[in-house]
């Protein structure tokens, strides 16, 4: 029996191929008598794991040598303080502001710092993104904060800001959590990227954080040392135990993603060109539709999560019992937003929008 397409926004669908090699060696890694869960995060096996894990990140995302690449925990909502912590010196950081995590990221840094708001679209209900050439930077600010892709209000940054352009020489922090891995990155214009596992590269627990050498050693006293980030690079993750399941777990999610290939591409490459098809049809379906919805600006819809409205929500609860009956889970909106929601990640196949536009439909007919 076919598994049911699951949209969650995260923890999220997983790759079943990933999902079943885990299963696999769940009581005897590779004949070493245990479960990855078991072994010392010192020991020779995990090292393998764990070594493996970050060549193959760094090889998927095409990360220059001169950043690190650190296996941490806390998700993204720790990491709105560990950045602060890490970067601000206490002065002055500038935040823009799309959505719901990216005001938290502002927020939470205001405890460290002071957190200056450089852009905001709450005006336009997070549906549009403001642009670049308005923001109000400041002048030596110790970085700039941007949510890459916002998982709530599903509103994306087709291209990463180039601060150099906008009369800025602080680094760029972008929260890439719902979004990692779906599309290249131009490190060129990063100084610092972090984001949860969760949903779109392996379990909850595990946390990547990827930041350039010359912003290491800047934390402030009160940052924790498990939190430090030089602290943390100059152990190579293994300050204090790491989530070691989490770490092996993505680690074959990467190896997954580097063995997609799309149309004569791969790997990160492939999966950007998988995803856009599989956002264009379901954005295509709804603005055809008069009984569906969606809000965003077209110049900045997500590709991961699409958020969509009945335009007659008292439908809202049959919708998702039909959904849950044909097989399609967790469509439910965030609570702050409304409607529904499909999160469509690296893991979701062509197959299961396509199953979703279908189940669309056929409601559609049946209640228009």
């Amino acid at each position: 029996m076919a598994r049911p397409y699951n949209f969650s926004a995260g923890p999220a669908a997983m790759p079943e191929a990933v999902l079943q090699i885990a299963a696999s060696e769940m009581l005897d890694w590779h004949g070493s008598g245990m479960s990855v869960m078991e072994m010392s995060h010192r020991g020779k096996e995990f090292g393998a794991i764990c070594t493996q894990a970050e060549a193959a990140f760094r090889t998927l995302l095409s990360i220059p040598e001169h950043f690190h690449i650190l296996f941490m925990q806390g998700g993204g909502l720790a990491e709105n303080a560990i950045v602060p912590m890490n970067l601000s010196r206490g002065t002055i950081a500038d935040f823009v502001i799309t959505g719901s995590w990216s005001a938290k990221s502002q927020k939470e840094a205001q405890r460290y710092c002071k957190a200056n708001v450089a852009a905001t679209n709450a005006d336009a209900q997070h549906t549009r993104l403001p642009d670049p050439a308005t923001w109000q930077l400041t002048q030596g600010a110790s970085y700039v904060h941007v949510c890459s892709n916002e998982t709530i209000h599903g509103v994306e940054f087709q291209e990463l800001p180039d601060l150099a352009a906008l009369g800025s020489d602080a680094p760029l922090a972008i929260d890439f959590s719902s979004h990692v891995a779906s599309r290249p990155v131009d490190w060129r214009r990063v100084g610092l990227a972090f984001g949860g596992a969760q949903k779109n590269l392996g379990p909850a627990g595990l946390t990547i954080v990827v930041v350039r050498d010359d912003l290491l050693g800047r934390a402030l006293e009160i940052c924790p040392s498990a939190f430090n980030y030089k602290t943390v690079a100059d152990n190579q993750s293994m300050f204090n135990t790491p989530p070691t399941w989490g770490i092996y777990v993505a680690g074959l999610t990467f190896q997954w993603l580097l063995q997609q290939t799309e149309d004569g591409r791969q790997g990160v490459e492939a999966m950007e060109n998988r995803n856009i098809a599989k956002a264009r049809l379901l954005y295509d379906f709804i603005d055809a539709s008069d009984f569906y919805e969606n809000r965003v600006a077209v110049d900045c819809r997500s590709r991961m999560n699409v958020p969509f409205f009945l335009r007659d929500e008292r439908r809202n609860e049959a919708f998702l019992a039909g959904a849950r009956n044909a097989g399609l889970l967790q469509l439910k909106g965030h609570k702050s937003v409304g409607g529904m929601r499909a999160s469509i990640y690296n893991a979701m196949p062509m197959a299961g929008v396509q199953a979703l536009v279908h189940y669309m439909r056929e409601f559609e007919r049946s209640h228009a």
